[in-house]
């Protein structure tokens, strides 16, 4: 009997394990034919998933994970630069727990049925490209939901207060419509809940209360109203509060006092009246302190002083009046004090920085009185010190001349006086120095500058005198401003060594002397003002030849003489003030004299005619003398313009020759601008490269591209064909012909044209290369630099150094031409065929706002789209990438990735790796885009400053944390 039983148990344990096998297998097969179906349905260009086959494993795949080698329970793929739409299958894996797909290229709706797998507990498809609705459905052991940066749609589900195990719900980044489900409150294991910058609205539900498990809310950048329910003061877990950028009014709830583990609380950029309530004093691991761009009133409250672990303290641009608390000077940790534009009056706490760790302290335009305090840079890390448009006296500190640390000081318009302190002319770091408007005196001429960082200098409306400072240590120096003094004796040549200088003024001092010539050395110098001095001599001729000088005051002087007759020749003048000196002759024909207005020539014995000046006219002269001089001169000048125009013949006979030839169409007339290609080619190999088998691309106004290789030289050429040859304007063929002057290595060079009655074709070398649109994800952040750094060389050139300057129209990554050394070439657009297309240009997604409202092209619009260009290198993210959440554009987007989020949050994945030891380049080169896309065109940098700012940044890449900084500039 015994026996017979132990066989039947035998029996059914085989049948057991047999079944168990074959359920395993089963198994098996089904989650192979899964896996394969979603790599089918998905693109991979760096082939991460060339294992997934059935040579290995399922188990062996690249992020598979399986759990005791027997059923796949992770599927890890972020940031692997996948793309395409995922389909349901990979979300009826029947044993997975955690579905990774974050930081892709992943587009299309979510499917309905991702909630379908009941074993699911980790799933992440953030930063991707997801459209549509967010599906519903709940799964009771889901722990983490991340479906943040994307562009889903619609209302949040209230089926999500199902998912009862919830411990992290992320959908921020989206454009989430409608109010917050109340239904949320259901979720109390909850613990992160970021819904940020959609565009939600209604009110911040009370109900939130009741999650005291929260430790982090992030309902930041949407348009939520009425007052901060005061029931968040319940959830005592709470650890980062962030309500910023909306419309929240009412005061501060006191509930939260209670909040005793919260480090981070941020609520600026809303409605919210009334004063800080005293409770805020029982934050006692509170680490940073947001309330600014608020109505906020009242005292600050001394109890601050009991947030012993605060580090950042942000109160800028409210209402606060009375003092600074005292109690501020006893906070060990602090590192960031911004209290600027208030009404706060009062002295500044005396030991301000002595306990503190100041790294950042604006206090600037409110009713500050008494002195600086010495303490400030006590602890040798202060590098932003803005105290501007106070009432501030006595004199700077000499402790801050000691302050090395210091990059950024303005301390201007206050009440200051007494000498520069002796060590103040030598902080090594400094780049932007502002005392100007205050009442300090002293000679400052002959000591010694030693500033090598120094970019910004203004000086203006003190009670220096003595000699100019010589030299100020820096080869840096863009803009000089030592106005407004009582500086005397000669402006000093070494001036003319300022290879960076682009404004100069000395007006308004007691400067003797002559201009000295070399000043015309600054090449970059725009605005030169020497005004109401006592300069005497002539008007330096070689003022005329600074080509890029546009506004010029020599106003109240006792200059004499005549005025250089080339002087304005160059378009870049506009604006000149010759009034109140002792000039005398004829005003210069030129460009900015002729729309001169009258009271800029008043107070000469000058004469003119045809032009506004109200000059009288020239008189002539009829000395035989001074004809047979006029005589000579013309002699010489038509003997000069001869050997000029035997020069340029002779060159343009061996280079630039136009010449008409018989071809297939009849007369052609063609032109080269390579001597080596003229050579090479012929006019019937040109025409009869355009075969179809050589067809590239047929564009607008029936313009087609051929590629075709010459039998001559075996080099590769490009050949544009233009067919309908009376469609372009007049000017096209001269215009086109500079075109082909051009020489650089940034831009792709124009090698030839020719044109006859029946068609025109222009001929380019071919490059070997891929525009920047196609492999701008792919790149390295070296390979991305040296991009950057290549197209705005470019700009620079045609912007800088072409008279009259080109403008490309439209910098867009369809225009960069990246070649195998990772040289960027950029296209210029056909003059009279595709640049003057403004529809086409004005509809792109990168010029600038101005440029869809006036439809004007502006060499300010080319700064916009290489801003755009930026970001795009930056964040892997485009104009084209159809909505950014809550943020209309994709540079409002920037603008709030670059000042509230993390650089993880908005750096391209494919150089996240660079980010230990190339933050601080990215963060310069993000504020630079910022600076390009300013909505204000005037804002943006001309192009000689963006790469200037570019190599700097990539040369040297100072200390900058990754905080907020909202001062004014």
């Amino acid at each position: 009997m015994a026996k017979t039983g132990l066989k039947t148990c035998a029996k059914l344990l085989f049948m057991f394990i047999t079944l168990l096998f074959l359920n395993s297998h089963i198994s098996h097969g089904a989650e192979l034919e899964i896996l394969l179906s979603f790599k089918s349905s998905i693109n991979d260009p760096f082939h991460f998933l060339s294992n997934w086959n059935s040579s290995f494993s399922v188990c062996e795949w690249h992020g598979i994970t399986c759990k005791n080698s027997s059923h796949v329970y992770k599927v890890e793929l972020p940031a692997k630069n996948i793309s395409g739409k995922i389909s349901s299958s990979l979300f009826h894996l029947p044993y997975v727990e955690s579905i990774d797909l974050s930081s892709n290229q992943l587009s299309g709706g979510v499917p309905s049925d991702i909630f379908s797998s009941s074993p699911l507990q980790h799933l992440n498809l953030s930063n991707n490209n997801f459209t549509g609705p967010v599906p519903g459905g709940s799964i009771s052991r889901l722990q983490i939901l991340d479906l943040s940066n994307n562009m889903l749609s619609g209302k949040i589900p209230p089926e999500f207060g199902f998912f009862s195990g919830l411990k992290v719900l992320d959908l921020g980044g989206n454009v989430l419509v409608g109010r917050i489900p109340i239904s949320i409150r259901n979720i109390t294991s909850l613990e992160f809940l970021t819904l940020s910058s959609n565009q939600l609205v209604g009110p911040i539900p009370p109900e939130l209360g009741q999650l005291r498990s929260l430790k982090w809310i992030y309902l930041g950048y949407n348009n939520l109203s009425g007052e901060i329910p005061k029931e968040i003061g319940h959830l005592t877990s709470l650890n980062h509060l962030d309500l910023v950028y909306n419309n929240l009014t009412g005061q501060i709830p006191s509930s939260f006092g209670n909040l005793t583990n919260l480090q981070y609380l941020f609520l600026y950029q809303n409605k919210l009246t009334g004063s800080i309530p005293i409770s805020i004093s029982g934050l006692k691991s509170l680490v940073s302190l947001d309330l600014s761009d608020n109505y906020l009133s009242g005292e600050i409250p001394e109890l601050v002083g009991q947030l012993q672990n605060l580090e950042i303290l942000h109160l800028f641009s409210n209402n606060f009046t009375g003092k600074i608390p005292n109690a501020l000077a006893s906070l060990p940790r602090l590192q960031v004090l911004q209290l600027w534009s208030n009404q706060l009056s009062g002295p500044i706490p005396s030991n301000l920085g002595k306990h503190n760790n100041l790294t950042i302290l604006d206090l600037s335009t409110n009713f500050l009185t008494g002195k600086i305090p010495e303490t400030l840079c006590n602890s040798g890390n202060l590098f932003k010190l803005i105290l501007f448009s106070n009432s501030l006296d006595g004199e700077i500190p000499e402790t801050l001349s000691t302050c090395k640390s210091l990059r950024r000081v303005r301390l201007q318009n206050n009440s200051l006086s007494g000498q520069l302190p002796s060590k103040f002319t030598r902080l090594p770091l400094v780049y932007f120095l502002d005392i100007s408007g205050n009442n300090l005196s002293g000679s400052i001429g002959e000591r010694k500058w030693d500033m090598p960082s120094l970019e910004m200098l203004n000086l203006a409306g003190n009670k220096f005198s003595g000699n100019l400072p010589g030299s100020f240590g820096s080869d840096k120096l863009e803009n000089v401003d030592l106005s407004e003094n009582e500086f005397s004796g000669t402006i000093p040549r070494s001036y003319g060594n300022l290879s960076e200088l682009m404004q100069l003024k000395l007006s308004k001092n007691k400067l003797t002397g002559e201009i000295p010539e070399e000043l015309s050395s600054c090449k970059k110098l725009v605005s030169l003002d020497l005004s109401h001095n006592q300069l005497s001599g002539q008007i330096p001729a070689s003022l005329s030849d600074m080509s890029v000088l546009g506004q010029l005051d020599l106003s109240e002087n006792q200059l004499c003489g005549e005025i250089p007759q080339n002087l304005g020749n160059v378009e870049s003048l506009v604006q000149v003030n010759i009034s109140h000196n002792h000039l005398h002759g004829s005003l210069p024909s030129t460009g900015a004299f002729l729309a001169i207005n009258a009271s800029a020539v008043a107070g000469n014995d000058l004469c003119g005619s045809d032009s506004p000046s109200g000059l009288p006219p020239c008189k002539r002269n009829k000395s035989p003398t001074l004809w047979f001089v006029v005589a000579c001169f013309l002699v010489a000048l038509a003997l000069l313009a001869l050997a000029a125009f035997v020069v340029v013949f002779i060159r343009g006979k061996k280079i630039l020759e136009l010449k008409r030839v018989e071809s297939e169409d009849g007369i052609c007339e063609m032109q080269f601008f390579n001597s080596k290609i003229a050579k090479s080619l012929t006019i019937n190999e040109i025409i009869s490269s355009t075969k179809e088998e050589n067809l590239i691309s047929r564009g607008r106004k029936g313009i087609s591209s051929y590629k075709f290789r010459s039998s001559a030289s075996d080099m590769q050429f490009v050949v544009k064909k233009l067919v309908d040859v009376n469609s372009v304007t007049s000017s096209f063929w001269s215009d086109i012909s500079e075109f082909g002057k051009l020489r650089h290595p940034n831009i792709v060079k124009l090698s030839g044209i020719c044109r006859s009655d029946k068609a025109a074709y222009l001929v380019y070398e071919y490059l070997e290369g891929k525009n920047l649109s196609e492999i701008v994800r792919n790149l390295s952040w070296e390979r991305r630099q040296k991009i950057a750094i290549g197209i705005s060389k470019a700009l620079r050139f045609l912007h800088c150094y072409c008279t009259p300057i080109i403008v490309v129209g439209e910098v867009s990554p369809e225009k960069v031409i990246v070649d195998g050394k990772d040289e960027p070439l950029l296209r210029l657009s056909l003059p009279g065929l595709e640049c003057t297309d403004r529809k086409s240009i004005i509809s792109s997604g990168y010029v600038g706002p101005e440029t869809k409202e006036t439809k004007q092209i502006t060499e300010k619009g080319d700064i916009y789209g290489f801003g755009l260009i930026l970001i795009e290198l930056l964040t892997g993210k485009s104009p084209a990438d159809a909505e950014f959440g809550v943020h209309e554009s994709i540079v409002e987007w920037a603008r709030y990735c670059y000042s509230d989020c993390h650089l993880d949050m908005w750096v391209d994945p494919m150089i996240r790796e660079h980010l230990s030891t190339k933050q601080n380049e990215i963060v310069e080169t993000m504020n630079l885009a910022l600076h390009c896309t300013a909505g204000d065109p005037t804002a943006r940098p001309c192009a000689s400053e963006v790469t200037k700012t570019l190599e700097s940044s990539f040369r040297r890449s100072p200390c900058v944390s990754n905080l907020k900084f909202s001062s004014p500039i």
